[in-house]
């Protein structure tokens, strides 16, 4: 070794580095790539409702390094729809406001935070089935939603119901009103069955005073059922005269005054003239 020459440090394993530097690129480096696997972490629930808003927070939880940048989004996360973006309120991080619409597994990439920091993948797991009256029920399709149990509309498939029921009022009052005719109807059909009285005892002849009151009631009410010959006489129902008196007297055996025909007793029905007391 020459005089004067400064002695060179020995190495381990007999390497020497080229430039005496080396050392300390290794060092800024290692810890440059420390600094940089501390990304900012997430903080979300385990689990996203499908269609409802959630918040996911992206944090730098230590303290000695910068906060991160704001992400650079504009209306999806990934999967998922964002609808807000805000600082946190000590400022070391950032509050987003999302909403998934797809079941499933949702994969939020790495973000870019500018500076070289970027964020932590994050998985989300949306389930499929929603409870039961939720307003997103059925949205995802798949055999385990819970399908809303959607009640028959009766109230609005009863409108148009409205006229038929209109329809069906008018006929049963019609058919009220008109109770009295068909009863009258009746009456004169039954009368013309059995008169005049065959044969000539006294149960035909009974039989055929009763229908004959029947048919006066019909016509007039049931105060008719007690005219006598001078009733009939004031409202101008001479047949009806003639029939009381006929039966009164058949029931004696006389033929006089005869049986008056059932035809002009129906005609003379609809003769009109002033009601005495206890008529209709």
């Amino acid at each position: 070794m020459m005089g004067g020459s400064p002695a060179l440090p020995s190495f381990p394993l007999g390497f020497r580095p080229r430039n005496p530097r080396y050392g300390k690129v290794l060092v800024l480096a290692a810890i440059s790539w420390l600094g940089a696997g501390a990304a900012p972490v997430w903080q979300a629930p385990p689990h996203l409702k499908l269609g409802e808003l959630q918040t996911l927070e992206l944090r730098e939880e230590d303290p000695a390094k910068p906060a991160p940048g704001r992400p650079a989004l504009e209306d999806r996360l990934g999967p998922l729809h964002l609808r807000a973006v805000e600082p946190l309120p000590d400022g070391r991080g950032w509050r987003l406001q999302v909403q998934a619409f797809t079941p499933g597994t949702a994969v939020v990439p790495p973000l870019d935070l500018g500076d070289g920091q970027r964020s932590p993948e994050l998985k989300l797991d949306v389930p499929r089935t929603i409870p039961f009256g939720g307003p997103w029920v059925g949205y995802g399709g798949g055999n385990d939603d819970l399908l809303p149990a959607i009640p028959f509309p009766w109230a609005w498939a009863s409108l148009p119901l409205f006229p038929f029921l209109g329809l069906g009022a008018w006929l049963v009052l019609r058919w009220r009103r008109s109770r009295g005719k068909r009863r009258l109807h009746h009456a004169i059909h039954v009368f013309r069955r059995h008169w005049p009285p065959r044969p000539v005892d006294r149960a035909t002849l009974d039989a055929a005073h009763a229908l004959g009151r029947d048919l006066l009631a019909a016509r007039f009410g049931e105060g008719a059922r007690a005219w006598g010959p001078a009733d009939f006489r004031a409202l101008n129902l001479g047949p009806w005269d003639q029939w009381v008196l006929s039966l009164d007297a058949a029931r004696f055996g006389h033929t006089q005054p005869p049986f008056p025909g059932a035809e002009p007793l129906v005609a003379a029905l609809d003769a009109r003239g002033t009601l005495p007391k206890g008529g209709r």
